[in-house]
Formats: C-alpha cells, sequence, structure tokens
C-alpha cells in the first residue's frame, strides 16, 4: 500500500476409540444401516463411539440416499435410523438451529431432553453437503437418560429456583452480600452489583446416574474470581456436583507472544469466555469462520492452550479486550464502555482477506487482512484499543462520524489508543504492511507521514470517508502529541477523559474540543495552570483557536 492511502480503521479499525458398530442395548441388525453406507463408501472406521454410551458420538461418510433439505427431512432421516438413533424424534429432541456455512453445507443443531427438561451438555448434529446428502451425524446424546426415569412417572420438583440458588451460595460457605462490589454508574451516583446469579431445570449426568436438577451459576469477582456451576436436585435440594469455571489457559498470539487468558470451561470444552472482571457481563471473543455473519461461534480449545495458527487472532482480541478493559477501570473507574458492565463482544475471522477492524454499534469486528496490507487486526492493543475507544465515545460524547465532529472521533479513539500503549505515537504498526518493518497506519507525531493534515492549513474538504474523517482526525492527532509532549501522559488522559465524558457533544468540531479541553484542564488543575497552557499552546500550534 502506498504510504498516502488512508485505510479505514472505522467506528473502525474426548473423544473415544474408533470402534466398528457392535451390538449395544438398543442395537439389532438393523442397525447396520448407517453401517452399510460408510462401508459402501469405504469410510467404515468412521464411526467414533464412547465407552458407556450406546449412541456413536460422531459418524461420518456418505449417510443418506436422497437430499435432507429442511428441518422435517432431517427429522424424517433421524426417524429412519431409529436403530442407531433411538429417540421419539418429536418429544425427545429439539432443533435449535439451523446455519449454512460458505460452502453450502447445512447444520442441523438438536438439544436432548427428558420430558421436556434439557439433558445438560447433550447435542446431537446432523450435517448435510450442499445438495442435502447427509455427510455427518455427531455430538452426545443419552438413550440411558430416558431409560433411567422410565416408569417413574412425571420428575417431581420440591424446590423452586430461587432455594436452589439458595443452596448453591451456602454450598461455597459465601453469601451473594459477600461478593457485591459498587462501582459508580451515573452522575446521580447510581450503584451497581459485580454479582450474577441464575438458574435452569436440567437433566444431570453423574456416573451412571441421571439427577433431575437445578444447574445454578454464580459469578462473581470478590473475594475471588469465580463461576461456580453448581448442581443442586430439585427433588431433595442437596448438591450433586460443583465446580470452579473460571481459568487461567494460554495462548500463542498473532505476533507469536504467549499470554496468559482468562477462559471459561464447560462440558469438556474451554470458551475464551471471562468471567473474572467486576462487571455484569463478560468479555467473549468469536470466530465468523471468514465468513460475515456477526457474532459468529464461540472460540474453543479442548485444551485450555490456545495455540494453533488459526486461533492467533482470537487470543489478542481476547486479550486485548481484557488490557482494554482494565485501563479504563483502573484509570478512570469506567466498568466497561458503557459504565454498566456490558458485555465486550469481538468477532475475528471476519470475511476473507479483510483489512479492516470495525465497532459496529453492538461489538467489534476484525479481519484477518491479506497478508500485504495487514495481517490479523485483533494482533494490535493500539487498534483493539482504537475500536473499543469507538464505543465509549458513543456512550458519552456521541460525537458524529462525519466531518469535524467524525475526525474528531477518529482522534480520540487514536489518542486513547496510545495512553493505553505508550510504546509509540505509532497507530497499527504491529499489524500494517507485515513485510516491511517500522510502518504503520497512521502516525501522531508526524501525521504527514501517512498523508494526513497536521494544521488547519492543510484541512482537507472533501465529500468522500463522511468527510474525511481519516485524514483531517491527523489535525487533533497532532493536537494530542502536543499536548502529551507539553504535560505527559497522566494529566493528558485525565484532561481528555473529562473533556470527552462531560464537554463533549455529538457536532463539536475542532474549536470546541479546544475549549472542552481547556475546561477540563482548568477544572483538574486550574486556569492558568502550567497543564492549562500546555493544551492551550497544543491546539494553537495546529491551528485551532
Amino acid at each position: 500500500m502506498k504510504k498516502g492511502t488512508s485505510i479505514a480503521l472505522a467506528l473502525s479499525l474426548t473423544v473415544g476409540a474408533v470402534l466398528p458398530f457392535s451390538s449395544t442395548a438398543h442395537a439389532t441388525n438393523s442397525q447396520n444401516v448407517l453401517a452399510a453406507k460408510i462401508k459402501e463408501s469405504g469410510n467404515e472406521k468412521n464411526v467414533t463411539k464412547k465407552k458407556g454410551q450406546a449412541v456413536p458420538t460422531f459418524i461420518h461418510g456418505k449417510l443418506s440416499n436422497k437430499p435432507h433439505k429442511d428441518k422435517e427431512a432431517v427429522k424424517q432421516f433421524l426417524k429412519d435410523n431409529k436403530e442407531t438413533y433411538p429417540f421419539d424424534v418429536e418429544k425427545d429432541l429439539t432443533l435449535l438451529d439451523v446455519t449454512k456455512d460458505e460452502i453450502g453445507s447445512k447444520h442441523f443443531d438438536f438439544v436432548q431432553s427428558v420430558q421436556g427438561i434439557p439433558v445438560d451438555g447433550s447435542a446431537l448434529k446432523v450435517h448435510t453437503d450442499e445438495k442435502g446428502y447427509v455427510t455427518a451425524v455427531n455430538g452426545d446424546v443419552f438413550v440411558e437418560a430416558g431409560d433411567y426415569f422410565k416408569g417413574k412417572g412425571k420428575l417431581k420438583t420440591n424446590l423452586s429456583k430461587k432455594e436452589a440458588i439458595n443452596n448453591a451460595w451456602k454450598s461455597i460457605d459465601l453469601t451473594k452480600d459477600e461478593t457485591l462490589v459498587d462501582f459508580e454508574v451515573g452522575p446521580k451516583g447510581e450503584k451497581q452489583s459485580g454479582t450474577n446469579e441464575e438458574g435452569k431445570q436440567v437433566i444431570y449426568k453423574k456416573g451412571d446416574n441421571f439427577y433431575n436438577a437445578y444447574k445454578v451459576n454464580l459469578q462473581f469477582i470478590n473475594p475471588y474470581p469465580a463461576n461456580w456451576v453448581v448442581y443442586v436436585d430439585a427433588e431433595t435440594g442437596s448438591v450433586i456436583d460443583s465446580y470452579n469455571a473460571v481459568t487461567e489457559g494460554t495462548g500463542v498470539g498473532v505476533l507469536g507472544d504467549t499470554k496468559k487468558l482468562n477462559t471459561y470451561y464447560s462440558s469438556g470444552t474451554y470458551y475464551l469466555y471471562d468471567t473474572t472482571k467486576a462487571m455484569t457481563g463478560v468479555i467473549e471473543t468469536r470466530t465468523a469462520k471468514n465468513l460475515s455473519s456477526l457474532p459468529g461461534s464461540y472460540s474453543v480449545d479442548p485444551d485450555d492452550n490456545f495455540n494453533a495458527t488459526n486461533q492467533r487472532a482470537d487470543v489478542d482480541a481476547h486479550y486485548y479486550a481484557g488490557v482494554v478493559y482494565d485501563y479504563y477501570k483502573n484509570t478512570f473507574n469506567r466498568n466497561s464502555f458503557d459504565n454498566k458492565g456490558a458485555t465486550i463482544t469481538s468477532t475475528v475471522h471476519y470475511g476473507r482477506n479483510y483489512n479492516n477492524a470495525f465497532w459496529n454499534g453492538s461489538q467489534m469486528v476484525y479481519g484477518d487482512g491479506d497478508g500485504t496490507t495487514f495481517t490479523s487486526l485483533s494482533g494490535s492493543l493500539d487498534v483493539v484499543g482504537h475500536e473499543i475507544t469507538h464505543a465509549v465515545t458513543e456512550r458519552t460524547a456521541g460525537l458524529e462520524y462525519q466531518g469535524q465532529s467524525g475526525a474528531l472521533n477518529e482522534s480520540i479513539s487514536d489518542t486513547f489508543a496510545m495512553f493505553m500503549d505508550q510504546k509509540n505515537f505509532l497507530i497499527g504498526e504491529d499489524v500494517y504492511t507485515p513485510k516491511i518493518a517500522g510502518d504503520a497506519l497512521r502516525s501522531l507525531s508526524n501525521p504527514t507521514q501517512y498523508g494526513q493534515p497536521e494544521n488547519m492549513s492543510g484541512y482537507v474538504n472533501t465529500t468522500s470517508d463522511n468527510g474525511g474523517v481519516h485524514t483531517n482526525s491527523g489535525i487533533p492527532n497532532k493536537a494530542a502529541y502536543n499536548t502529551i509532549q507539553s504535560i505527559g501522559y497522566d494529566a493528558a488522559q485525565k484532561i481528555y477523559y473529562r473533556a470527552l465524558t462531560v464537554y463533549l457533544s455529538p457536532k463539536s468540531n475542532f474549536s470546541a474540543a479546544r475549549a472542552a479541553m481547556l475546561a477540563s484542564a482548568a477544572d483538574l488543575y486550574g486556569t492558568g495552570s502550567t497543564q492549562y497552557n500546555g493544551v492551550a499552546s497544543a491546539w494553537t500550534k495546529v491551528g485551532v483557536n
């Protein structure tokens, strides 16, 4: 990419052994219907089973002789193969979702239930190719669950969900009140807690037994980070099982560096899902799998070591989102971008060779780059900080994304990215033109190096890019650089944050930004102070009076 060309960082910048089909408690000779089809295709070994489970966990091959293009046809496929999948499809299986991928394959996701109560951890996935032929069936379903409760009549629930939650708290020797942490969340001093609790009824399998239970989640940060999963017997109220699902995993980032990650464990899988922050939501990372659908599927790993090449963008998006959260919380006591603990969602692997990153009004989105202009854009703290700051701006000043207010919006994101990184005054150098050392997307210290004006004398009047928001942002960027050089990072970030959250408004232009910065400096340090004079000089030097 030529130096003068701008890229828009828009609002943006356990599987068991492979076994042949053999007799089980539910097997008959006709069970070989699917097995025969697999053998015909030469894939007779593509049947995986877990010890103690009657239903195979994975079958792969040419599994149907005719297309099955919709949910009713797929249900009929399961009915036709009742010897392999011995369920009442209408009563025991509930279709949750149908998705279609980029190669035309469809994926039908079912969950198992007993008397209408979902079986915890169950899943049955039927996959068809672009023509509708079934090519795989996988997941964990338990015929044994239905057998276990057969003849016992309607399952009883002798305690309420609230009582189950109370029993769960007792089991971990804490009360909800002992975990509460208050945060200032508004101008009137409103308070809110960093603790969440929820419960739902499930059928839970432990060993060879099944239980009618409540699955209770207790999430808190104080006195220690926790996401307790507690199973409470719905009939007796006793605790069947429990574990703390907060884990610390590791991962390798875009640049090959190893990072520690806050992850979440469920049903043998680790998720990039961080519940350890003092917020009402979470930090979650998803993947679009090179499609353009959002938010995509969760980023997962079987051993909590996210070190595969295709996981590197996921690792950095997750890790850096946590860094940005911590920056705003520790520096300004801001609880997520909305100051109310909102979930921070990031989606990576968006599209193919997508050279951009953006905030879409509800989440961050990162492309993988084309390998020449960009590598994976989540691999840079300043890019991630830039995007999440767009969310902060949206919930505070609400700067309109056009003309000078739009350029100011972009500049605010660049400036706070500098406050977080403090490595240099470059934006995106870690991911921009990966084959060219020392290159960057923008520079706050020298905007002209990358085709931006650094003074009002060079202001670009244009109808493109919403009035040149990514071009003219060079002017307030240089003012931010001048401010930092004059009064230091600490004072500068306090002044900028106060201006953003107190004084700036949707249509603020550069002059209004100068005034907002001066008012903030006066509030914090006094009119005529070193900090006040430093701000005034910084904006005068770029021609904003």
